[in-house]
């Protein structure tokens, strides 16, 4: 009991610091792949390849002076980033992230917590970081602020109906809402991975995905050509960067359950009973495409209006995943 105790504090620990380290990191891979897109060089002066900048910006962040507006509500504007953070990694807890592994003839387990409702989990406990921005606008004592929390209510609620009818169907497939039993399921082959299963499944809760974790082009809870920064306008300082490491890792987070979901998760890619990639490099493969996605669809896409965010949430994805679930229903019966 106590091994296990250890086992899980240690896996906690890893968790926390690998993604927070991620989260960080992150914000310089994106400004080098804006760049990239957009023809200019990105961060270049810190380090080789400005690889040191995120870690000036950190130094930056955690000394800047920590402002508190004149009418804000103290606690609850204190409390908002926190929400942000702990609701992003608390959802990490029921995501297998590699493999079993051995160290020393002691077999490890990547996952925190292996529970059968791990996808549940996830959507669950990811859904209440909408509570950041919430507080965030309610407390700042800024209309900019103010707008942006009442955006992300509108935005992430309706999204994350999108989302929930979205997995229904590979739910309906494997009969688990394990994460686990959704990576086994796929074992078999490339052929057996929910996408080629589920094409409009992925696609709806990839777009949710983007929507609920506000980037662009559905960045409309802190729009800077209409409401300066939104809900963050009045943070500065840690405040302000907790906000944005748990926006990163919740992206990481969010790439993991895609790749268990519909792209075979860990197992390892074959081709004809040969193992061309190995199941834990094959993972980290997929996250990682899944992050220069969002990156790539930030430096191309513009931005849309709330009302046509709306329009398209209620008038198209909903209706489609209604319909994915119905053909799903009386294809298995």
């Amino acid at each position: 009991m106590s091994a296990f105790i250890i086992e899980t504090i240690i896996k906690v620990l890893v968790v926390l610091l690998v993604f927070s380290f991620l989260g960080g990191f992150a914000t310089y891979l994106e400004r080098k792949v804006l760049g990239f897109f957009q023809r200019r060089l990105g961060p270049i002066y810190v380090g080789p390849f400005g690889l040191l900048q995120f870690g000036a910006d950190a130094i930056k962040l955690f000394t800047k002076e920590d402002i508190l507006p004149k009418n804000a509500n103290k606690v609850i504007f204190a409390l908002a980033p926190v929400v942000a953070l702990v609701s992003a990694m608390t959802s990490m807890a029921a995501i297998p992230f590699l493999p079993e592994f051995e160290i020393f003839g002691y077999k490890v387990a990547p996952i925190i917590s292996d529970i059968n409702v791990g996808l549940l989990f996830f959507i669950s406990v990811g859904a209440v970081g909408i509570y950041a921005p919430l507080f965030a606008g309610l407390s700042s004592g800024s209309k900019y602020s103010l707008i942006g929390g009442a955006r992300a209510c509108i935005q992430v609620l309706s999204f994350e109906v999108v989302s929930g009818l979205a997995i229904l169907a590979p739910i309906m497939i494997v009969g688990s809402l394990s994460l686990v039993a959704m990576n086994d399921y796929q074992s078999d082959s490339i052929f057996h991975w929910l996408i080629f299963k589920q094409p409009i499944a992925f696609i709806l809760f990839l777009i949710a995905g983007y929507a609920e974790l506000n980037r662009t082009p559905f960045d409309l809870l802190e729009h800077e050509a209409e409401i300066v920064a939104g809900y963050c306008t009045e943070y500065s300082g840690l405040k302000w960067g907790m906000f944005f490491i748990a926006e990163y890792a919740h992206m990481f987070a969010f790439g993991f359950v895609v790749s268990l979901l519909f792209l075979g998760g860990f197992n390892p890619i074959s081709i004809a009973g040969f193992t061309i990639i190995p199941g834990g490099l094959a993972i980290i493969l997929k996250v990682c495409f899944f992050i220069f996605l969002f990156m790539w669809v930030r430096a191309t896409l513009p931005h849309i209006r709330p009302d046509q965010l709306m329009n398209m949430c209620w008038k198209v994805l909903v209706p489609l995943a209604l319909i994915n679930v119905l053909i799903t229903g009386i294809v298995l019966l």
